[in-house]
């Protein structure tokens, strides 16, 4: 049985994806991406940027596998920029909706605190405890999913 995006985005932060590669892995067949493409594509927007704590990776995922999938190329189409500005800003507000911010930091309980240094915390059993990503990348791939209608 072929799992869904919600379920597959989970698979791949659990196995040690960032939160953005996560979320644009689970839609990578569908952007015409390989896993690799699609974890290169995302690699920096984990940590809510290179662990800058901004916007949320599971969010930035999400926003790249639309892009991939729904998104302009005419420069001159200013229609379609502002309907996709429209569907960037729909997803964003969902997602924000349910967990009450876009912004890493936030998502994480770090309120008044800056970046964190650039190096990745070791996946471990506590990693996975403290934090509610897992989850997170799980809703931005369901958001996602279903708007998209996939």
């Amino acid at each position: 049985m072929k799992k869904n995006k919600s379920e597959l985005a989970k698979e791949y932060f659990l196995n040690g994806a960032n939160c953005a590669q996560a979320v644009l892995c689970a839609f990578a067949e569908e952007c015409g991406l390989t896993e690799e493409s699609a974890m290169r594509i995302a690699s920096g927007f984990g940590g809510g940027m290179g662990r800058m704590r901004e916007v949320c990776g599971a969010v930035s995922g999400m926003i790249l596998a639309a892009n991939i999938l729904r998104g302009n190329s005419d420069i001159k189409d200013k229609a379609a920029k502002d309907k996709h500005y429209a569907l960037i800003q729909h997803l964003a507000g969902q997602f924000r909706e349910k967990n009450g911010s876009i912004i890493c930091r936030e998502l994480l309980n770090l309120q008044g605190k800056g970046p964190d240094k650039p190096v990745s915390e070791e996946r471990t059993s506590a990693y996975y405890k403290k934090r509610p990503c897992a989850e997170l990348v799980a809703l931005a791939a369901e958001i996602l999913e279903k708007e998209l209608s996939l």
